[in-house]
């Protein structure tokens, strides 16, 4: 655990709120998937327009993520997370009235996705990563990665009791008002506008460069384009499971809690695996502990899918996935403030995210389609598990040949 030592505690407000505003986004949002059954019964949306409505959010949230990131060295962090907040809250609200497929896109895409790039993951590490001093960094990561993981827990099963008690439109409205919780979090975090630059450190090449240097500069980096390669392969794999595992789990003749049970697991072995990789992040390699995340995880995903689903291989599942789940979360970030600094820390990282959130646009999209083609998800996995384990061994392959990072640019 993250010791709260004098030089940390002017920063708690800060990174209480950080951890507070990722609990509420991420965890509403890995949530959603609960409502699809339950949508295209009610209402005209089928599976992939509802799949396309989550695939639009994910790729809002990784269009708008380095612009996001861009903005905070001009107006500060507080300014871009308080406007995430209220789209987020706003999208909810929308989605709870949709009637059809274009209500439904831009409430739950267009607006929620907005709502994660301005105060979601990228925003919460970056946050995180300016307030702490560097030999406690990627410990700190992984603390308030772990505390944003809580919100599945409570999220999940709110969301199914409200289906089951009243309708999914009240599960819905039940969420938006969890999100107003946002704003007060997102504002506490802001405080570290007020905090000084930490001095460059020897890693940290970027800090002196314009946007457009930083960009360029990360680009001829070997290191950062297979990081954000596999990060492709990564959101690929996870909204797949946040959309469609509730749906295949009912579709397998499952209670409907049962997915609900599953993503809650998620989200508490999410703490672990978060707390885990932030700590193993400070002590070996970064990059290579990615490559090994993203194997593990293709191979538990082959493991499950290659069985029919019960209650006990379910959580099973669900922890294993869980575990290795949010970890990604601390090992980008820290890998990218050791290698390119803090300045432009949340702009290429959002940059990094993008990729990971055009991958999970092909996840959510791509399985429902085969889904409606097929009448099952076998095609979706198998294409998921091999592009896993490929993106995995090429990622663990270039972090241990060390190949040194291509020289820096001059300052623009």
């Amino acid at each position: 655990m993250l010791r709260i030592s004098p030089a940390l505690r002017p920063v708690m407000p800060i990174l209480i709120g950080a951890s507070l505003m990722l609990t509420l986004t991420m965890g509403l949002r890995q949530s959603l998937g609960l409502f699809l059954p339950a949508i295209t019964t009610d209402t005209a949306v089928t599976v992939t327009q509802f799949t396309l409505a989550i695939s639009i959010q994910n790729l809002c949230w990784g269009v708008f993520q380095p612009l996001a990131g861009a903005a905070v060295p001009r107006i500060g962090y507080r300014p871009v997370m308080v406007t995430g907040a209220v789209a987020y809250a706003i999208g909810l609200a929308l989605m709870s009235t949709a009637q059809g497929f274009w209500m439904l896109v831009l409430g739950a895409g267009v607006l929620i996705g907005l709502g994660m790039a301005c105060a979601s993951m990228a925003m919460a590490m970056a946050v995180t990563a300016r307030s702490v001093p560097a030999s406690v960094r990627s410990m700190a990561l992984g603390c308030v990665s772990a505390a944003g993981s809580l919100g599945a827990l409570i999220a999940a099963p709110l969301g199914q009791g409200l289906m089951q008690a009243l309708d999914w439109r009240a599960a819905v409205i039940g969420f938006a008002v969890l999100a107003m919780l946002i704003l007060p979090a997102a504002w506490s975090a802001g405080k570290v506008d007020r905090l000084a630059m930490p001095p460059s450190g020897p890693g940290d090449s970027a800090d002196k460069l314009s946007a457009r240097g930083a960009l360029a500069m990360a680009g001829r980096d070997p290191r950062f384009l297979v990081m954000t390669g596999a990060y492709f392969v990564c959101g690929m794999q996870l909204v797949f499971l946040t959309t469609h595992l509730p749906a295949y789990l009912e579709l397998c003749g499952a209670d409907p809690m049962l997915g609900a049970t599953a993503l809650g697991v998620i989200g508490g072995f999410n703490v672990l695996g978060s707390l885990f990789f932030g700590w193993a992040g400070g002590r070996w390699s970064k990059q290579a502990l990615l490559g090994g995340i993203y194997m593990a995880r293709s191979l538990v995903m082959a493991w499950f899918f290659m069985q029919w689903p019960t209650p006990t291989n379910t959580v099973i599942f669900a922890a294993l996935m869980g575990f290795l789940w949010l970890g990604v979360g601390p090992l980008v970030s820290g890998s990218v403030a050791e290698t390119f600094g803090l300045r432009w820390q949340a702009m290429l990282q959002g940059t990094a995210f993008m990729f990971h959130q055009a991958g999970s646009f092909l996840g959510a999209l791509g399985g429902g389609i085969a889904f409606d083609l097929l009448g099952d998800y076998d095609l979706a996995v198998a294409f998921g598990v091999g592009l896993g384990l490929t993106a995995g061994a090429i990622q663990t392959t270039v972090a241990l040949a060390g190949r040194p990072p291509s020289a820096p640019l001059r300052p623009a």
